[in-house]
């Protein structure tokens, strides 16, 4: 079978960064549902929900008792995205023991993220890191607006580079590094994760990217070639920032993987995460935004009239 070179694994983040837009909310055990789902599929690693104030972000609430939820062997597979050193206290002593200590590049989005400049995030990060060790955790530095700012325009890679090595972010076991709002082009995101990784610490490197601009999927391969090894999705390309005027959906989870074609993934599971991905946008009353999922359903409207002759989830190349 077909396997993108080199591979990379897949975090799908629906339940985060795809749940952040929604006008209607799902309940902890439509989320817990969701979770488990995405687990027995074989899904690597997943993105539960975030520590934002609910009265910010009213769909993360919730997020402390999903971790609560979820078992020891679960919480192995699941980051909660924190952005202070209370957050990961919080999350914590709910059972999490993965966590993604967001701050922004750009201070204007760092501002209108999480209410406080670049460099007091970066301050408080050896306090959150602290606390995430004594529990026996991980921390990722996760580095949103790495390649553009709503409010500032271009970020330079001298300044994601920057953050990269400053000691007070050394703690981490990752660094992601996010196209916020989807304008970044292959070229741009190749040249980043290969400055990051020759550049910087050695730590996994991962790459979050957003579909405005229609070039997810291209950026995401451009990452991985560049070399990152954990790439974000989320289900129908679901979501986008609050606080990043003119930032859509996610790069689609089922776009990623078609495209990539890990060793777990097969047509049989594809068809799940499609009928999974469908009902879910539908209750959530969103667009369907994935070109996988408008290719299956396409080619299954051409059978049901008899004129399509190739299963739609089958594959060849």
């Amino acid at each position: 079978m077909y396997q993108f070179t080199p591979t990379a694994q897949l975090r799908d983040v629906t339940l985060r960064d795809g749940l952040q837009l929604t006008g209607k909310l799902l309940s902890v055990a439509r989320k817990l549902d969701i979770t488990r789902q995405l687990i027995a599929l074989g899904v690597p690693e997943i993105e539960l929900g975030s520590l934002a104030r609910p009265d910010k972000v009213p769909p993360m609430a919730g997020t402390l008792e999903l971790i609560g939820e979820l078992t020891p062997e679960e919480l192995e597979r699941c980051w909660v995205w924190v952005a202070t050193p209370r957050h990961v206290e919080k999350a914590a002593a709910a059972g999490a023991r993965n966590f993604q200590y967001c701050l922004s590049a750009s201070d204007a989005h760092n501002q209108a993220n999480i209410g406080r400049s670049t460099e007091t995030s970066i301050a408080a990060m050896p306090d959150a890191t602290a606390i995430a060790e004594s529990v026996g955790g991980k921390i990722e530095l996760c580095i949103a607006t790495s390649f553009t700012c709503p409010f500032d325009g271009h970020v330079p890679e001298d300044r994601v580079l920057s953050i990269a090595n400053d000691d007070r972010t050394a703690g981490s076991v990752d660094i992601v590094i996010c196209d916020t709002l989807g304008q970044a082009v292959p070229t741009q995101v190749t040249s980043l994760v290969e400055r990051v990784a020759a550049e910087s610490p050695q730590r996994r490197i991962v790459y979050h990217g957003h579909d405005t601009w229609g070039l997810g999927v291209a950026n995401t391969l451009a990452a991985i070639t560049a070399g990152a090894t954990l790439v974000d999705g989320s289900l129908g390309g679901l979501g986008g920032c609050p606080f990043a005027p003119g930032a859509s959906g996610n790069t689609s989870t089922e776009d990623i993987l078609f495209a990539t074609r890990p060793d777990w993934f097969d047509p049989d599971k594809l068809a799940t995460m499609v009928e999974l991905s469908e009902n879910l946008l539908a209750e959530l009353g969103e667009p369907m935004r994935s070109k996988t999922v408008q290719g299956a359903r396409s080619s299954r409207s051409d059978r049901s009239e008899g004129t399509g002759s190739v299963n739609p989830f089958e594959w060849v190349v």
